[in-house]
């Protein structure tokens, strides 16, 4: 295996020489577990670490490697390495994190394509599918909507599915496949050697099996939907990347059942640009598209010219991101009121002690 097969390419070796990192060796993280990290060389695998310096200075959760991401490290004792550096990402798959206002709880990295995945015979939900694209289209990651069980279901329901899609949908490749591998090749068709792909979707929805298929043997353990509760069990318990054997890398992910929206105003521009379209009709420049007179959305949403669903499903996610950012701003207020505590602390002590 080279570096390549890996995703290196001319712009991160220029990087490594324009940072003397050239003394350090390259590899990219292919799994993360509480600031554990295996590392993958050209060579091999190493179980790796932060130097303290890195851990240290970091401000924030992206300044932590992540899966994806490309490191320098240095190797010591045998199959062990503590990392000294995270090259820079060129996309970021983010979710506002479970249970923690106003923060962001990093997917993947390094993402050229996302596959969606949804199951057509019970998982199937525009509004999520939207929620996904969002999170794609703010990354600048090119997504791809893959359809997977469509054995479960008639030929006039999957038609049916498709024709709902394409009608809130535009411009996004839609693949179906089966438990049975039907349609595989069409997903290899969009693989290319050296590109990173991220599996995204809810817990049973056959990620795994898919990552299966297209590597031709078992490497993800994979479990049968619970018919008791209808949902999946979480048989990926972490994201981990995989080196397809006919190339490419995939990015397999725990089941998602929260996707929450971050500060993602591009993303929500590119995904409903149908809607926002007709705001260049607004009476305001500032509208917030919800009772103004004048409004061109609310005058194309009484025409029928806008998708009552999707038009709603906008009006969430747009609140989700003000929330995000008002979250936000809180956060930051109250860590710098927390610094200056601690600063005040500090400058006591000393003139106590002298």
């Amino acid at each position: 295996m080279t570096l390549k097969d890996l995703g290196y390419n001319e712009s991160l070796q220029s990087f490594r020489e324009e940072n003397n990192l050239a003394s350090f060796q390259v590899g990219r993280v292919i799994l993360e577990h509480k600031e554990r990290y295996i590392v993958k060389s050209d060579r091999q695998e190493f179980d790796a670490e932060l130097i303290g310096n890195l851990r240290y200075t970091a401000d924030s959760r992206y300044d932590y490697p992540s899966v994806g991401d490309w490191v320098a490290f240095s190797e010591y004792d045998e199959s062990k390495a503590l990392i000294h550096a995270v090259y820079p990402r060129f996309s970021i798959i983010e979710r506002k994190a479970v249970a923690k206002a106003g923060q962001v709880q990093i997917i993947a990295t390094n993402i050229d394509v996302g596959l969606i995945v949804q199951a057509v015979d019970r998982d199937f939900n525009l509004n999520r599918l939207e929620r996904y694209l969002t999170i794609c289209n703010a990354s600048k990651v090119s997504p791809v909507i893959v359809l997977s069980k469509k054995d479960l279901i008639s030929d006039d329901r999957l038609q049916e599915i498709k024709r709902m899609i394409e009608q809130r949908i535009q411009e996004v490749p839609i693949l179906f496949i089966s438990n049975k591998e039907h349609g595989v090749d069409a997903i290899k068709a969009f693989i290319r050697h050296g590109k990173t792909y991220c599996l995204l979707g809810s817990s049973g929805v056959g990620k795994s099996t898919l990552i299966n298929s297209l590597e031709g043997k078992e490497l993800m353990e994979t479990n049968e939907i619970s018919d008791s509760v209808n949902k999946g069990r979480h048989t990926t318990s972490h994201r981990e990347l995989v080196v397809l054997k006919g190339g490419g890398i995939v990015i397999d992910n725990p089941g998602m059942r929260e996707i929450g929206i971050t500060d993602t105003q591009e993303g929500l521009e590119i995904t409903f640009e149908a809607i926002l379209e007709f705001s260049k009709d607004c009476k305001y420049r500032d509208c917030s598209h919800v009772n103004e007179d004048g409004c061109g959305i609310l005058a194309a949403l009484e025409r029928g010219e806008i998708d009552e669903d999707s038009y709603a499903n906008f009006r969430k996610m747009e609140r989700e991101k003000q929330h995000f950012e008002s979250d936000t701003l809180e956060r930051k207020r109250k860590d710098k009121e927390l610094g200056k505590l601690i600063k005040s602390v500090v400058k006591k002590r000393k003139r106590d002690k002298y």
